[in-house]
């Protein structure tokens, strides 16, 4: 019977002299190459999906293949493909990173340039080994069908503008659909979900990330089971202990909840950190709450920007939630847009605090009153993302469409010193003119300015 060989690189040429090279080989059936991270894990799951039996016997893995490092890849696909075999093909052979390559779960690793004769020899070990585990393990073999569960980030543009609740509600929300759901605390340092659910915890986040082989046993040690059915991996009650979360350790935990939830939800905070960076690149929808407000925008914008320059994630790709929405402001949803570059939900989330005071005093907004407009933005706001359906009987939230939803900030006055404002015309119906975040006002302090000259 042919080996099933999946080769896996991110520079084209190298891809086309590793399925050459594989083609050559005695016995050997490549499968059609793929060229990076995602979709290599996307293919393997669509093979799992249809019969584990279709699954290739050996995976090919170049050390250029991206956008997620190549033992990070290797890591995800032992946990979850276990049957399959991966060699990782790499210019530094050297024993530090065989060893790192092997804690990772690869099968075999490889020097380039590749010979014939020791490709062909660890191409059949392999898939010797990888027969001998499905042969042990028979209809037992664990394979998290799909592409993983959908990963969304929720970050803020500065302290204080609801990014916790909002994390938290759209968490609910997923659960409550019947999806399960988990729901993971990156604020390391100040993190709030366990305040806002009012639970006590043994574990964290920072016991699991330091775990090289994170099982279902492990797993469920460290996650918190909450009444409301949620799955929580909670920040350290030690803030210290943050670091010792790395991007690395982030990456593998992230993996190993998207493989055994359908929603995994996670609360970035608003510092930048190495794993929270981590999880928004990787993931489906990064949300960015900012309220409508001069330094909240310019902080949104601001990480929009840094995200950017980090090759983290574009703004395009990210997603600005407006939370503390009133018709009355004049920081209206199409001027973010514009602002920061970024998508806007359509669901806005309205500025009612007083709802919320009793639950939040309490550490309990999970008991969040359904009738609240607040909650039911939120979980319009989950519809909206495709974490739930959308009730037939919600209440309509404030939204926007495009450059014509909701009213648009007012003409403008002139910078006023200390706290400018706006400057000559504003959004109307978010078609009025270009606004964007400056500096200053027309005499010194913060405001707007239209797009004549610098940006802010």
């Amino acid at each position: 019977m042919p080996t099933r060989i999946l080769p896996a690189a991110g520079d084209a040429d190298a891809l086309r002299s590793l399925t050459a090279l594989l083609g050559r080989l005695p016995d050997a059936e490549p499968v059609a190459p793929v060229a990076d991270s995602t979709q290599l894990v996307d293919t393997l799951a669509r093979m799992a999906a249809e019969s584990v039996d279709d699954l290739p016997e050996v995976v090919v893995v170049h050390e250029r293949i991206g956008p997620v490092p190549a033992l990070e890849l290797i890591r995800e696909i032992a946990l979850r493909f276990p049957a399959v075999g991966v060699i990782l093909v790499t210019t530094d052979a050297g024993p530090g990173l065989f060893q790192a390559a092997m804690d990772h779960g690869a099968r075999g690793l490889l020097a380039l340039p590749l010979g014939h004769e020791e490709l062909a020899a660890r191409v059949r070990a392999v898939a010797q080994w990888s027969a001998g585990m499905r042969r042990h393990l028979g209809s037992a073999v664990e394979v998290f069908g799909g592409p993983g569960g959908t990963l969304v980030t929720v970050s803020g543009a500065k302290g204080g503008v609801g990014t916790t609740l909002t994390a938290i509600h759209l968490a609910l929300a997923a659960q409550a659909s019947g999806r399960p759901t988990a729901l993971v605390d990156l604020d390391l340092q100040t993190g709030d979900v366990a305040s806002y659910l009012d639970v006590q915890f043994r574990r964290s986040v920072a016991d699991l990330a330091a775990i090289a082989d994170i099982s279902s046993r492990v797993l469920a040690d460290a996650v918190f089971r909450h009444d409301t059915g949620l799955a929580l991996l909670l920040a350290p009650g030690e803030g210290e202990r943050g670091e010792d979360v790395t991007d690395r350790g982030a990456r593998q935990v992230i993996a190993a909840l998207r493989s055994r939830y359908e929603v995994v939800v996670v609360d970035c905070g608003a510092q930048l950190g190495g794993a929270g960076a981590a999880a928004v690149e990787s993931a489906d929808h990064a949300l960015l709450v900012t309220t409508p407000d001069v330094v909240a925008v310019r902080g949104a914008k601001r990480t929009v920007r840094m995200w950017d320059r980090l090759q983290i994630r574009k703004a395009e790709e990210t997603t600005v939630v407006v939370n503390r929405h009133t018709r009355g402001t004049e920081i209206q949803p199409p001027l973010i847009r514009r602002i920061t570059g970024t998508q806007v939900a359509g669901t806005t989330v309205p500025a009612h605090f007083k709802e919320l005071q009793a639950a939040v005093d309490a550490g309990r907004v999970h008991d969040l009153d359904g009738k609240s407009t607040v909650r039911q933005a939120l979980w319009t706001l989950a519809a909206e993302l495709g974490l739930v359906q959308a009730p037939e009987n919600a209440a309509k939230p404030g939204r926007f469409r495009g450059d014509r939803g909701g009213r648009g900030g007012r003409g403008g006055r002139g910078g006023r010193g200390g706290g400018g404002d706006l400057v000559g015309r504003g959004e109307l119906g978010g078609g009025g003119r270009r606004g964007e975040l400056g500096g200053g006002g027309d005499r010194g302090g913060a405001g707007f300015h239209r797009r004549k000259g610098g940006g802010g």
